[in-house]
Formats: C-alpha cells, sequence, structure tokens
C-alpha cells in the first residue's frame, strides 16, 4: 500500500480493529498514516471495543500496552450505544456483525473533525458514517 498523506492539520484518526491489528504488527503503511496524524497534531484514537476485537494471544503483551499508551482510547456510555443501535437501523443493518463498526462511527461522529478511520471495512463504515469522516482502506 502506497503512503497515503491526510491533509489538514489536528483532526482525529481512528483506528477500527484491522487499523489497531496493523498498527500492533507494525505496517509499514499504518505506521507512516500514524505517524503523520502525529506530525500534524492529531488525536489518535480507538473505541475501548476495538480493543476486545482486536485482542488474540498472539500479540506480545510489551507491544500491546506500548501501543495502547500512544492511543486514546474512547469507553462505550449508554448514549453512544443508543446512537450505535440507531447507526445501524438508519443504514440498514443490524446485528453483531455490524455492531462493533456501529461503535468505532459513533466513536468517530463524536471526535474533533476532521475525522480519519483507518477501516477494513470501508463499505459498511461508509453507510453508518455517511459523509461525516474520510476512509481509508487498510
Amino acid at each position: 500500500m502506497a503512503r497515503r498523506r491526510i491533509a489538514g492539520s489536528g483532526g482525529t484518526l481512528i483506528l477500527d480493529s484491522q487499523g489497531l491489528s496493523l498498527y500492533l504488527e507494525q505496517d509499514r503503511s499504518v505506521l507512516a498514516l500514524v505517524r503523520a496524524a502525529l506530525e500534524r497534531g492529531a488525536n489518535r484514537v480507538v473505541s475501548g471495543a476495538t480493543l476486545i476485537e482486536a485482542h488474540h494471544s498472539g500479540i506480545k503483551s510489551a507491544r500491546w500496552h506500548f501501543v495502547l499508551s500512544q492511543l486514546d482510547i474512547k469507553p462505550l456510555s449508554v448514549e453512544w450505544s443508543k446512537e450505535a443501535a440507531d447507526l445501524l437501523t438508519r443504514a440498514g443493518l443490524h446485528g453483531h456483525k455490524y455492531a462493533i463498526d456501529a461503535i468505532v462511527a459513533v466513536t468517530a461522529i463524536h471526535q474533533p473533525g476532521p475525522v480519519v478511520i483507518l477501516t477494513s471495512d470501508v463499505d459498511d463504515m461508509a453507510k453508518l458514517c455517511g459523509e461525516r469522516v474520510t476512509l481509508v482502506a487498510v
């Protein structure tokens, strides 16, 4: 994957499960995008639910803790849970397959813009987020 420049300053970079997994694996493209976000002063955010989805026994504990120390982990509130359910309904989606995507979308919607999500699921995230965020496929 070629290195992409995301214009602007500040804002927020959100990692979905695949984005976080690739960051943990030190994928060059994702590392470059995270570094670029840091250089432009963007918040680097992950939903607490994403931690559960991305974690597995093959991750070295030291790497896990280091990566998480670099991110702002957002908890899921009751309010955001309801908003995620509403997003799913409006997008015509339902069930566990889309639940964490909806949580990531709500997390993104509540962050200062411009907001960029690194995701492996551009189609579903586009249905959930609409024009409110920029999606970067990883």
